[in-house]
Parts: structure tokens; C-alpha cells; sequence
């Protein structure tokens, strides 16, 4: 894992509050994460850590505080002490420096491997069609599917489909990775594979903000973990401290359940 050098803050998030009706999802988040830093995120089903990840790239709308990422406030613009909905055309700018990795791959079924990792620098940051194409073998090369880049998501096994929806995640040379239980949906002997790619774009600097529930992976590639329940974070530190010595007795009930 590369060291942390860099300590500009990538992504900023202030007192977010989310509610869908009368159920409160996030209570108040205040969360930064640092260039090159790898942030896991543990916590039980109902925690609020998938909402939390979609209100970074405004695939849900928070209800009031703020989100930065790269210094730019996403979604929003705060003006006379009110939150002003930015035009779409702005929002989906903003995406375009935030790779997504869903826990269903969500792979477009009637393109091929090397289709759906060219589908995001072509068809939505207008890059040149060659060498996109050039950049997208590269990196199908990259998480071993060299041999898989004419093959349809239904010839793939569902590890490699995650691998390939990791790589286009990686084509739009994002500045920020955002993986949403990456591995709920994999049967166990394919959840390694998946997990190798990760822990191999960790050891690269990317900056990573994983929703898991693989204790090792948290283990062993984050520079920090957070534990959230109920919509709050209830405890955060380095790995070796939260998962082996955590100080909050729901984080130490939590973990005595899954490890």
C-alpha cells in the first residue's frame, strides 16, 4: 500500500443529513478523505454507508450540508445560507471525476467486455475513439482480462464482470473510486479475484472509498476505517486500532459478529 504524501483533502463531507419520509438515513456526516488515501466503510445493512456513497457523486440529493470533492461543492451552491440546486448539465460535469463500482456490476448486457470500458470516454467525455480504445486493452490487460475483451457480460463469470466494471470505472481517469459492497453479490471463490484487482489499484495511490463487508480487505489495504450505524459515524482510525482495539461497544459488537 503506498504511503500517504499527499494530504490535500479529495473529497470534503460536512454535516450531510439525508432523509427518505420521516426515516433520517444520515444524521450528520462529517467525513474528509486525502489524495491517494484507501477509506473502507463497515457497518450493518441500514447504516446509511450505500447512501452516503451516492450523495458524493449526487446520485441521491442531500438535504442540507455540503460535499466537495476536488474543492468543488457537488450538486449545490450555497448562497445566502441556502442550498441552490446546480443545473444538470453542471451535476453531470462534476460525475465525470468520480468512478462508481456497484455491487451488481450494472454492465451494459448487449456490448461487449471492451464496449462497456469505451462506452464512458467515448460517449460522454468525447475522447478520440482510437486512443480510448488503446487506453481501454490496457486496461482490461491490467485486471487480467486481456483474453475476455470481445465477450458479452453473460459469457463472464460474475467476478469477471465486476473486474471489467472496475476497469471502466478506470477509464475515466477519475480522481475519486467509489465502490459500493463490490463483493455482496459474488459467490465466495470469486470474491478474491475482485479483491486482488482492488488491493492492486490501492498499492497505485488511487483514491478509494469502499463500502465492504470484507473485514481483510479493510485489513490489509485501507489506510483508515470507518464504522457508521444508525447514520452516524460511530468510530474511525487506522486498521490495526478499530478492527483489533475498537473503543466503541457497537463497533466491538459489530465485529465480534463477522470476524
Amino acid at each position: 500500500m503506498m504511503m500517504q504524501t499527499v494530504q490535500s483533502p479529495v473529497v470534503r463531507i460536512l454535516d450531510v443529513h439525508k432523509s427518505f419520509g420521516s426515516n433520517e438515513v444520515l444524521k450528520g456526516i462529517d467525513i474528509e478523505v486525502t489524495a491517494g488515501e484507501v477509506v473502507t466503510i463497515l457497518g450493518p445493512s441500514g447504516s446509511g454507508k450505500s447512501t452516503l456513497l451516492r450523495c458524493i457523486n449526487m446520485l441521491e440529493e442531500i438535504d442540507s450540508g455540503a460535499v466537495f470533492v476536488d474543492g468543488e461543492q457537488m450538486g449545490f451552491d450555497l448562497r445566502d445560507g441556502r442550498l441552490h440546486r446546480l443545473p444538470d448539465s453542471v451535476v453531470r460535469r462534476q460525475r465525470r471525476k468520480i468512478g462508481m463500482v456497484f455491487q451488481h456490476f450494472a454492465l451494459y448486457p448487449h456490448m461487449t467486455a471492451l464496449e462497456n470500458v469505451l462506452e464512458a470516454p467515448v460517449g460522454i467525455h468525447g475522447r478520440n475513439r482510437k486512443e480510448a480504445r488503446e487506453e481501454a486493452l490496457a486496461l482490461l490487460a491490467r485486471i487480467g482480462l486481456a483474453d475476455k475483451a470481445n465477450f458479452y457480460p453473460r459469457q463472464l463469470s460474475g467476478g469477471q464482470q465486476q473486474r471489467v466494471a472496475i476497469a471502466r470505472a478506470l477509464a475515466i481517469r477519475p480522481r475519486l473510486i467509489l465502490f459500493d459492497e463490490p463483493t455482496s453479490a459474488l459467490d465466495p471463490e470469486l470474491v478474491g479475484e475482485v479483491l486482488e484487482t482492488m488491493r492492486g489499484l490501492a498499492d497505485e495511490g488511487l483514491t478509494m472509498i469502499v463500502v465492504t463487508h470484507e473485514i481483510s480487505f479493510a485489513r490489509e489495504a485501507a489506510d483508515r476505517v470507518i464504522f457508521m450505524d444508525g447514520g452516524v459515524v460511530v468510530e474511525e482510525g487506522p486498521p490495526d486500532r478499530v478492527l483489533n482495539d475498537p473503543r466503541n461497544p457497537r463497533t466491538r459488537q459489530f465485529l465480534n459478529r463477522v470476524i
